[in-house]
């Protein structure tokens, strides 16, 4: 049985010596201290006194220490009692919004990736897009959590998102209807007689087993020739999920290393070999969505030459966060350390660059001329009975639908079927 690590929210594997250890906090003069604090303490009381509106005092030190932390950067947070349970849910795929992950670029609120299937999917909301304001109140000075609680809601709820799409100069109007994000993170499917797509849409609580048993279903009848492993567009999730992930195509080696303020402690996480070790060749899916736990896999198999990364450069997220409960049920998000993939390189701001860049397209109408993948080339595995061949043939035309509408997955599986040639080559 593979060790399961258990970790908080995704880029959260440090020790509590990471948050109060020695060499990673430094005293600071009493006389400082006390200093920056009387002169907090002087601001305090100048605006409860003179304030044009009466304001409370934990209302004001709520503000000052969400500030604080947006200050630092984009991903460090100060949640309040509701925004703290929702990121809980989220980690455990089970809430109701429109699906949508978010960042803050040039203190815009900016969209990493939508989630497959879901509202803002569904509406064309795509990476690198700008919300600009959410039923009619700005974003330009909200908090990442503040923005994304707006978004959530009850199941059925309308709201309106003025969105600029990128490499677009006008900003629209889109209405969207909440809707509960689905919880099932990975799918399977047979492209091909014996090579397979594994697709992963988030690094949830069960992400790890759940891939483990759909791909035991799936592969049970046949041996597998290749594996297109697709993370295009997933934002990332929980980091222990992701490490036992990458363990499943490694035997080992480094997965991923951290480093913390001062580059002195160091914590790395290897695989170890297993007897349900996955062993096809692989070809890993990538994207600008593809963020944070989904660049510890990418990078952990483009280090250890596991697998060969298509698509486009990834996000570009580094960081490591560690999430913190509070005693009266808030809870802070702290950015304090860096990840690195197992040649000791930091994808901070830098992303993953792929083997071979493939662009996407949208799919044409004469697409079906110039696909490479034809109906007699997938699977023809025959059953008994006319119902299961019917079932067959749809299983078919869904698959060439599927193929025919993403030009990054089909190049993905003439490469995998190529891969041990290509392997040879570049060795």
């Amino acid at each position: 049985m593979r060790k399961f690590i258990r970790m908080t929210l995704c880029f959260s594997a440090v020790t509590a010596a990471f948050l109060c250890g020695g060499t990673f906090m430094k005293a600071v003069s009493a006389d400082a201290d006390y200093d920056s604090l009387r002169r907090f303490s002087q601001v305090l009381d100048i605006v409860e006194q003179y304030y044009v509106e009466e304001v409370k005092q934990p209302e004001l030190i709520d503000g000052a220490l969400k500030g604080m932390l947006q200050g630092l950067d984009p991903h460090s947070v100060m949640m309040d009692k509701d925004e703290f349970k929702e990121m809980q849910e989220t980690n455990v795929g089970k809430f109701s919004g429109i699906g949508v992950e978010i960042t803050t670029a040039n203190g815009i609120v900016t969209v990493v990736t939508p989630i497959e299937d879901t509202p803002a999917y569904k509406a064309g909301i795509q990476a690198g897009d700008q919300i600009l304001s959410i039923d009619g109140k700005f974003t330009d000075q909200m908090s990442l959590s503040e923005a994304a609680s707006l978004m959530r809601g009850k199941k059925g709820t309308e709201l309106t998102l003025l969105v600029l799409h990128k490499n677009s100069s006008k900003p629209v109007a889109i209405k969207l209807k909440r809707d509960d994000i689905p919880y099932h993170t990975v799918k399977v499917k047979e492209l091909d007689n014996g090579y397979y797509w594994l697709r992963v849409t988030r690094f949830s609580e069960n992400t790890f087993e759940d891939l483990k048993k759909e791909y035991a279903k799936a592969t049970k009848k046949k041996a597998v020739k290749g594996l297109v492993f697709d993370m295009r567009n997933n934002p990332g999730g929980l980091v222990d999920s992701a490490i036992n992930i990458a363990d499943m195509f490694l035997e080992e080696g480094v997965i991923m290393s951290m480093k913390g303020r001062d580059g002195n402690d160091e914590l790395e996480y290897k695989a170890q070999k297993q007897a349900d070790d996955i062993k096809a060749p692989v070809v890993v899916l990538v994207n600008a969505g593809s963020a944070s736990a989904s660049e510890i896999v990418a990078g952990a198999l483009r280090d250890q030459k596991r697998a060969l990364i298509v698509g486009e450069r990834t996000f570009g997220k580094g960081s490591v966060q560690n999430v913190i409960p509070l005693p009266d049920g808030t809870g802070l998000k702290l950015t304090v350390a860096l990840y690195y993939t197992p040649s000791g390189k930091s994808i901070q701001a830098e992303g993953i660059v792929p083997d071979f860049e493939v662009l996407w397209e949208n799919p044409r109408e004469d697409a079906e001329d110039s696909f490479s993948v034809r109906e007699k080339d997938l699977t023809r595995h025959l059953e008994t009975g006319s119902k299961a061949k019917e079932e067959k043939a749809v299983q078919d035309m869904e698959t060439k639908e599927i193929l025919k509408k993403d030009n990054q997955l089909r190049v993905a599986l003439q490469l995998v079927k190529s891969l041990p040639v290509i392997q040879e080559i570049r060795q």
